[in-house]
């Protein structure tokens, strides 16, 4: 068997990068089959990588046995014995800093975040408004930089495996067209009002060929979702129901998916699926629309209204005076979208 060089790849969060940072991987190892990796990230986050050949997961638990420098070196320790030829670091924050310097002499990449022209872009007083690099291409500039090559628009998605027992009792047995919807975001200022996606679901229910599956964690989110659900008769609430390896499942087999700037729009986008992505305080130029979308699938607020816009990089605050921004994205705008993707 041939030996392979295998390559140490840190991400242990957000979501939605460490879902991107999948699709990068895909590519990568579809066009560099002498290597393999081993996947540094979080337990829960496992099934993302499952589904790619050639790579080893490798859990870290920040919270516990990881936690703080003598966590890392436990880590480091732990990670040794799989013989690491070379380290892609796609997170660059202090703790897989430090782990990487614990392997001395190992070649080491490490994600250029683009802080400065980000700032920029984001600033309220002499804004350069411009595309920056996406996410997804300064992951491939990480291994770019470790001496291999990585196209992106090579990449080839799988077809998705079918529906298990399970998921099909969860949906009913429907037939129809799978629409998935997660209205939810870690921040609010990227979070469509509700009474608005209210509307957009009611407008696309109103085609029987259509099933709306609503997405979402916690408490809170699971009542209003399954509010939802049972004012529309074809609507079905996902969430709380299944996990994350299932729930990857069955947004393999959507035919669109509708996502606020979160983690889903990216788990939609790493099987190929049409993902629409509603914006508000961020903005696609910031490089972290999901992969390979049309522009046209990306929504955004009036900037004739709201200038300022994108005015926060990760949606982690809310600019006063644009709290309500995302309202003029109007609701049969979306459902229009939609309904013209999928029929």
């Amino acid at each position: 068997m041939e030996n392979k060089k295998n390559i140490l790849v840190i991400r242990l969060s957000a979501m939605g990068d460490v879902a991107m940072t999948a699709v990068v991987i895909k590519a990568f190892l579809d066009q560099n089959p002498n290597v393999k990796i081993t996947m540094l990230s979080r337990a829960f986050l496992k099934p993302l990588f499952e589904d790619i050949p050639n790579i080893d997961f490798h859990t870290a638990d920040t919270k516990g046995k990881h936690k703080g420098f003598f966590g890392v070196f436990k880590l480091y320790k732990e990670l040794k014995i799989r013989k690491i030829d070379k380290i892609a670091d796609l997170h660059n924050v202090m703790r897989s800093r430090i782990l990487s310097l614990f392997f001395t002499g190992t070649k080491t990449a490490t994600l250029d975040k683009g802080r400065a022209k980000k700032k920029a872009l984001t600033s309220i007083e002499n804004k350069v408004f411009t595309q920056l690099k996406t996410t997804h291409e300064r992951y491939a500039d990480v291994f770019r930089k470790l001496g291999y090559t990585v196209d992106l628009s090579k990449i080839t998605f799988s077809k998705p495996n079918p529906l298990n027992d399970n998921l099909h009792k969860t949906l009913n047995h429907t037939k129809k067209k799978l629409i998935g919807i997660a209205p939810f975001a870690q921040h609010k200022s990227k979070e469509y009002p509700m009474d608005l996606m209210e509307k957009v679901i009611q407008q696309i229910s109103q085609n029987s060929n259509t099933s709306i599956l609503l997405f979402g964690g916690g408490q809170k989110e699971i009542e209003q979702l399954t509010v939802f659900s049972e004012k529309f008769d074809t609507v079905i609430c996902i969430a709380g129901k299944i996990k994350l390896k299932e729930e990857l499942l069955l947004i393999s087999n959507l035919d669109c998916m509708l996502s606020m700037d979160s983690g889903n729009g990216h788990f939609s986008a790493l099987y190929g699926i049409p993902t629409i992505t509603l914006w508000g305080g961020t903005h696609p130029y910031a490089g972290f629309a999901p992969f390979n979308q049309s522009a046209s699938n990306s929504f955004i607020p009036d900037l004739k209204k709201y200038p300022h816009i994108p005015y926060t990089v990760y949606g982690n605050k809310i600019l006063v005076g644009y709290e309500d921004a995302m309202r003029t994205i109007h609701p049969n705008v979306i459902s229009d979208k939609i309904l013209e993707i999928i029929f």
